[in-house]
């Protein structure tokens, strides 16, 4: 059994129970919480879009112990002991932005380097409550990933593998072929389940398919999916074989509409690849970053039909300074494009969470961990730019609001969850000094 087979046995029945028990906690007299049940937190009246649950309409959702207790037409929240009025807001479940690089350090590139960002200080202000780093560590470097990162983040950080054993090191570390041994990635992912969710491969520009083929093959052995960076574009691993042949049902094809790696044919049109690993079940990820996001590619894609089932940042400090600024932005330029907005949330909920194996994450059910986001649609006008200095205008922009991972308030930009203040000269009395 592999491990991640054991993790899903764990987290499923949970999952279950939690949610059995906190529908029938709800069912007292009358409907309303006893004081024994009250709820740690109510946001009312928000318009709740929630995909996995098909749920598009004001609710209600309330919170308790760090997990989602209740969501309805109304909800009593008299012995809530905070309420948040969402009127006019969208909520969704907490976002998920499958492609990130989290791994910030004193050397170069993305392992453990400068080109990686803290992921607390980017997250939340866009909604983000889970995201997943894009292969900046490999079996060699996870420890301290781990140690630097993950465990040290209110983000709910997971990682995709990089099959390269130093990570994503950049230069000659990442072309180096004998250093993408998939037996390694595979034991390190099966000694995390839940936490390493994929493998990674990046930037090889080489002819051969190895890194390709090792990723596949640490992927079978750990039971994850793989995501591909396909690096340079070279008529001996041309893209359709890669997307009909090499990858399988559930493998992620990231930077789909960067145009670099022939997304695109020399008449415009699609690549025919691009079609054929969609009804194969591959998974197309936006990866938009700082070069890998084209309106030359996108537009007439989705004028084709080609829509994103993933839309994630590449988030670097590169990319964030840049047309990619964040998940909700790209969010927003998706809609300049024409998805609708429930469709949007879905390719940053329930499409990547199934993708990475953790259907606990990307909704709203009960029982679920209680990550939230609050957004204003704003209406107006509005500039999306793309990776090479182009801009679209759209009339609708998701800006975040409010925050919520694990029950807790963690962005707040307009102080909904705070309390009024009024004069109190007692509270200068003993309060603690903090920066």
């Amino acid at each position: 059994m592999h491990a991640r087979d054991r993790f899903r046995r764990r987290i499923l029945p949970a999952t279950l129970t939690l949610a059995l028990g906190a529908s029938l906690g709800a069912l007292v007299p009358g409907g309303a919480p006893s004081a024994a049940e009250a709820y740690d937190l109510v946001i009312q009246r928000g318009h709740v879009v929630d995909p996995k649950n098909r749920l598009d309409a004001v609710r209600d959702v309330a919170v308790k112990d760090g997990k989602i207790a209740k969501v309805a037409r109304r909800i009593d929240a008299a012995a809530a002991k905070k309420t948040v009025d969402a009127s006019g807001k969208v909520v969704t479940p907490g976002l998920i932005d499958l492609h990130a690089h989290l791994f910030p350090g004193p050397e170069g590139a993305y392992r453990n380097g400068w080109s990686g960002v803290a992921p607390d200080g980017f997250t939340f202000r866009s909604g983000v409550t889970t995201a997943v780093d894009a292969g900046s560590s490999g079996a060699k470097s996870f420890d301290l990933f781990k140690k630097n990162v993950i465990d040290r983040s209110q983000t709910r950080v997971l990682a995709f593998l990089n099959i390269v054993g130093e990570g994503m090191a950049g230069g000659r570390y990442e072309q180096d072929l004998k250093d993408m041994d998939p037996a390694p990635a595979a034991a390190k992912a099966e000694q995390h389940p839940g936490t390493i969710v994929g493998i990674k491969t990046a930037h090889y520009e080489g002819p051969e398919w190895t890194a390709v083929e090792n990723s596949v093959k640490a992927g079978d052995a750990a039971g994850i999916p793989v995501m591909v960076d396909f690096g340079a574009n070279r008529p001996e691993r041309p893209l359709e074989t890669l997307l009909t042949e090499k990858l399988r049902p559930g493998d992620i094809y990231s930077h789909a509409y960067s145009g670099l790696r022939g997304e695109l044919g020399p008449d415009g049109k699609l690549n025919p690849g691009m079609k054929k690993g969609r009804d194969r079940g591959v998974l197309f990820d936006v990866g938009h970053g700082g070069g890998s996001f084209a309106y030359d590619v996108a537009v007439p894609a989705m004028k084709e039909g080609f829509t994103p089932d993933v839309i994630s940042t590449d988030l670097h400090i590169t990319s964030m300074n840049a047309g990619m600024k964040d998940q909700s932005n790209i969010m927003s330029k998706f809609m300049a494009l024409g998805m609708p907005l429930k469709d949007v949330v879905n390719a940053s909920t329930w499409v990547p969470a199934k993708a990475i194996q953790r259907p606990d994450l990307g909704n709203l059910s009960v029982g679920a961990p209680a990550d939230i986001a609050v957004f204003t649609l704003d209406k107006g006008t509005f500039g999306f730019v793309d990776s090479f200095g182009f801009r679209i205008d759209g009339k609708r922009k998701l800006s975040t609001e409010l925050t919520v991972r694990a029950g807790k308030v963690v962005w707040d930009l307009n102080g909904k969850a705070a309390q009024k203040w009024t004069p109190d000269p007692s509270r200068l009395t003993g309060r603690p000094h903090t920066h």
